[in-house]
């Protein structure tokens, strides 16, 4: 099984390009933080948190999501599975490249300041409050008669 679970904060704004067919194709960085923090020299914990930087490729639909709704510091959830491809670069060399193909790119926290507010970024409906009487469960217990089993 090759699937992946992430979750950290976009080092960078996305960049989406367009394949030849005209197929959305977005890359980003995201900083993962590791449990535990850095070692000084003595090998003694010094609290300072580290970071793995993972690069993800998000394709079509979620190519658009990622370009439109997600800039630097915005905290997600990713999804996917890993791939490792090469390719030739320039002076003949073999390349390796690993990265998370993602299935699933979920908001997770608050939204940093300057991130598009359009589609998902609509404010939260506001919780309705319950009638002053003494009918709700806040302030009286309802009647046998009013409950529904």
């Amino acid at each position: 099984m090759n699937k992946v679970i992430l979750t950290g904060r976009l080092t960078r704004d996305p960049e989406v390009r367009y394949t030849k067919s005209g197929k959305a194709v977005a890359s980003f960085t995201i900083a993962v933080d590791r449990r535990f923090g850095r070692r000084n020299a003595d090998q003694q914990q010094d609290g300072q948190p580290t970071a793995d930087f993972i690069p993800c490729v998000a394709w079509e639909h979620q190519a658009d999501f990622v370009g439109n709704h997600l800039i630097k510091g915005s905290p997600v959830l990713v999804e996917g599975r890993m791939q490792v491809r090469s390719y030739e670069a320039q002076d003949g060399s073999r390349r390796y490249v690993t990265e998370v193909v993602t299935n699933n790119i979920e908001f997770n926290g608050p939204r940093p300041q300057g991130a598009p507010q359009g589609g998902m970024g609509q404010a939260a409906p506001q919780p309705q409050q319950a009638p002053q009487g003494g009918n709700g469960f806040g302030n009286m217990p309802p009647s046998d008669d009013e409950i529904p089993f």
